[in-house]
């Protein structure tokens, strides 16, 4: 007898953004240097050139272009040297026909030159001398005023997740300090009387806590931070009183264990016995991650995710990653790979299924083998690399398709 009303991811994660999209994620600014993997929280637009001034790519002479036309190996140009364009300094001279300056990369161009000549095609025959061996086009081996970045465009976009790169950029345009989302606040409470810390001595019946610590990967990964974590007895007054607690200081409280339904689990009661909607769902579609419930206290959202470590993993991924991305406008590409499948396997039409995939690389593609197991083996989290979805309306997978392997980080 199936006891869960149950609703497909999609469902799911309309409801979360239904009922949780004026959720007010802040905003704060930070030093550049302590901004890395942070997210956006606003546009930014160049408030300079970049160059600002047209500069030489190469080591050469920054010449008109029409005098070297016509030159080779065995008829060079021949040219005046005016002088040498020092780095970091600016030039106030200029060019003109017959006339070159000699520019190191990054320097200024001279006004009047249209293009800059390399050092390996020329020869100086004496200080004032310079012989032209090849010719050179319009613009070749400049870089104009603002080739790379005009003045009041818009470089990164809000929802951006700030790379070494995006850094480099932001340092370019003199901005010691970037408004970034603050870290989303997550309250991981384990429940179970079977649970115990990692470092507690473990008994017969009773399991270390894996979970708050795969989610607390998970939630780092997202962005955000866990303000708090505490294992609790099946008990409603214990549980109540730390999801309270948990609501104070957290925008999202994860609950591990105690979703499926049965007498001694009371996830369900206690988010229905606080001031809000309650219970917005109880049952997901997906497999593993069945007995997923969400709801809705005092404002924030509770999710009471299955024991079972791949299944809590897999609904994380599912439904909180999906919002939070959401939320923030994150635009950061999922890292995943295109894996040809080694086996047959089957899933459960009418449930999305997502299935642990072991990878391994021959010449240039890779193989992807299910790693099989029950949702709880631990194994299956040392030997996966990733993921693959096959869709409620899919019997299964066949031997020598090629699917999306989704990366576990």
């Amino acid at each position: 007898m199936d006891f869960f009303n149950t609703v497909s991811v999609k469902e799911g994660r309309e409801i979360l953004m239904k009922n949780f999209e004026d959720y007010d994620f802040k905003t704060e600014h930070v030093d550049l240097e302590y901004s890395i993997n942070r997210v956006l929280g606003e546009d930014i637009y160049s408030n300079i050139n970049v160059p600002e001034f047209n500069r030489s790519t190469v080591d050469g002479y920054a010449i008109r272009v029409e005098d070297s036309h016509g030159a080779s190996q065995s008829i060079p140009s021949i040219i005046n040297i005016l002088g040498e364009v020092m780095m970091g300094e600016e030039i106030n001279s200029s060019i003109k026909g017959g006339e070159s300056f000699y520019v190191p990369t990054g320097g200024m161009i001279p006004e009047g030159s249209d293009g800059v000549v390399m050092v390996e095609n020329v020869e100086k025959m004496d200080s004032s001398t310079l012989l032209i061996y090849k010719p050179i086009s319009q613009g070749e081996n400049i870089s104009y005023k603002g080739d790379d970045i005009k003045k009041g465009e818009l470089i990164l976009e809000k929802g951006r997740k700030i790379t070494t790169g995006a850094i480099g950029v932001l340092a370019a345009l003199g901005i010691p300090k970037v408004c970034v989302y603050c870290r989303p606040r997550f309250y991981i409470i384990s429940t179970g009387d079977e649970i115990i810390g990692i470092e507690d001595e473990l008994t017969l019946g009773k399991i270390r806590d894996i979970n708050s610590y795969t989610l607390g990967s998970l939630v780092h990964n997202v962005g955000g931070i866990v303000v708090g974590r505490k294992i609790v007895r099946d008990n409603y007054e214990l549980l109540r009183n730390e999801v309270k607690k948990a609501i104070d200081i957290s925008d999202i409280v994860l609950l591990s264990g105690g979703s499926s339904v049965g007498t001694r689990d009371y996830t369900a009661k206690v988010i229905d016995s606080f001031g809000g909607k309650g219970v917005l769902f109880h049952g997901l579609a997906v497999k593993p991650g069945k007995p997923t419930i969400v709801g809705e206290a005092d404002g924030k959202l509770i999710c009471g995710l299955p024991g079972h470590p791949i299944s809590s993993i897999i609904v994380f991924k599912a439904l909180l990653e999906y919002y939070i991305r959401k939320k923030m406008g994150i635009a950061e590409i999922i890292p995943r790979v295109k894996a040809i499948m080694d086996h047959n396997f089957r899933s459960d039409p009418g449930k999305e299924t997502y299935q642990m995939i072991e990878l391994r690389q021959e010449g240039g593609d890779f193989h992807g083998t299910p790693a099989f197991g029950k949702s709880g083996m631990i194994s299956l989290l040392s030997k996966s690399q990733g993921y693959i979805i096959i869709g409620s309306h899919e019997e299964g997978i066949y031997k020598g398709e090629e699917r999306e392997v989704y990366l576990l980080q």
